[in-house]
């Protein structure tokens, strides 16, 4: 048993936040059916092609799925969603808002039809407000949301996050959604709309620097590594590369302090107590700094890991994925892609129990399950070869 065994999901998504959501479900088991356009979605030809219309990006967000292609633009194809809706618990959606219900797949439509459907939306700001009919790109919305204005070094410009994050987290806001939605289905024994967005996604995140603006009057800024109400919490450079050290308590203070050989600043009334290391943050930095340049990052984490102090060392990429601790956790898998060969893939973070994550099989090809899925809908391998002719599927 997986946990979400017996979940079938219809996956009208493109790109990052719809494809990371719905892949999220696979590998808890849920049956993922990606409906794609005959010519395939945009990220199958972004760079990093691994194969002829396979890119690696394509294969990063939508492992676990089964794979048809469908153009929604005639009306074969529109019915074929219909019925595909009325066979499913869930559908995902980006599309900008409007664009469902135009081509007559929307959940005003979709619901009557299937009652006990949960209709997930992800968009750039929302099925509603002001900019509903706006696109959704990620570095737009961490602009918006105020992500970009906090990020980056102090007095520098600003700067986005190196992740997509308001993609990625749009993306688990809408599984969170979907999930909610299918624990009140099993009372109600009814579905509905679940919205969300990458704009929200952004302000949600947010929710210390809302914080600290709507209770002290103040505008969070850049403190690049810093943080805006704990010091030191932050990273330090040694003479090989940098590594962060988390030591604002009352406990941890004097222990780095002591580790460092810089227990006078202890007593020091400059950096006394919390809100005197925050308030002269600058200074208490540069001071421990004079001592972290002088030896390696590893002797300082050795020193930190004796005293109990938690510190880790900034890793590249590379670097975290070959990290012991990440293989332990099982974040980097390995499979054969048809064709291909060996394939890496990051692993599920949640971890089950009983019924874990596993990683079933690849991203679909093109239209591999087209043929299939119109079977199990009703339709004769002649109904296929007319589609197929009139390039409905």
């Amino acid at each position: 048993m997986m946990a979400l065994g017996g979940l079938r999901v219809v996956d009208l998504t493109q790109v990052m936040a719809g494809p990371f959501c719905s892949m999220l479900l696979a590998d808890m088991g849920a049956e993922v059916i990606k409906v794609e356009p005959c010519q395939g979605e945009t990220t199958r030809r972004m760079e990093l092609e691994v194969a002829p219309g396979v890119s690696a990006p394509f294969l990063a967000v939508n492992r676990g799925k089964r794979g048809i292609t469908l153009d929604l633009k005639q009306p074969e194809g529109v019915q074929i969603l219909t019925a595909l809706a009325t066979t499913a618990d869930v559908l995902v959606e980006n599309y900008r808002p409007g664009v469902a219900a135009r081509l007559g797949i929307g959940w005003d439509t979709l619901s009557p039809i299937n009652p006990g459907l949960i209709y997930c939306s992800i968009s750039g700001f929302g099925q509603t407000g002001p900019y509903a009919s706006r696109g959704g790109f990620d570095l737009i919305a961490q602009g918006m949301s105020g992500i970009m204005s906090v990020t980056g070094t102090e007095g520098g410009p600003p700067v986005k996050v190196g992740v997509p994050i308001t993609d990625l987290g749009a993306g688990l806001l809408g599984a969170f959604g979907i999930l909610c939605a299918v624990r009140v289905r099993r009372v109600t024994g009814r579905g509905q709309l679940v919205d969300t967005s990458l704009f929200e996604a952004g302000l949600a995140l947010s929710v210390w620097e809302a914080t600290e603006y709507w209770y002290t009057g103040q505008v969070p800024g850049r403190l690049g590594t810093a943080h805006r109400l704990s010091a030191p919490y932050q990273a330090f450079h040694a003479n090989d590369g940098y590594f962060t050290v988390g030591a604002s308590n009352e406990k941890l203070w004097p222990l780095f302090a002591g580790l460092l050989g810089l227990g006078h600043l202890v007593t020091d009334p400059r950096f006394e107590d919390a809100a005197t290391r925050l308030k002269n943050r600058a200074d208490l930095e540069a001071l421990i700094e004079e001592v972290t340049i002088q030896k390696p990052r590893a002797h300082w984490l050795a020193k930190c890991e004796e005293a109990g102090v938690p510190a880790g060392p900034i890793y590249t990429v590379p670097e975290a994925l070959s990290d012991p601790h990440a293989r332990a956790r099982s974040m980097v898998q390995e499979y054969d892609y048809p064709g291909i060969g060996p394939m890496k893939a990051l692993g599920n973070p949640v971890k089950l129990s009983r019924t874990p994550a596993t990683l079933r099989r690849p991203a679909p090809a093109l239209g591999e399950d087209t043929d299939a899925v119109l079977g199990e809908l009703g339709y004769s391998g002649a109904d296929i070869v007319e589609l197929r002719r009139k390039r409905v599927v």
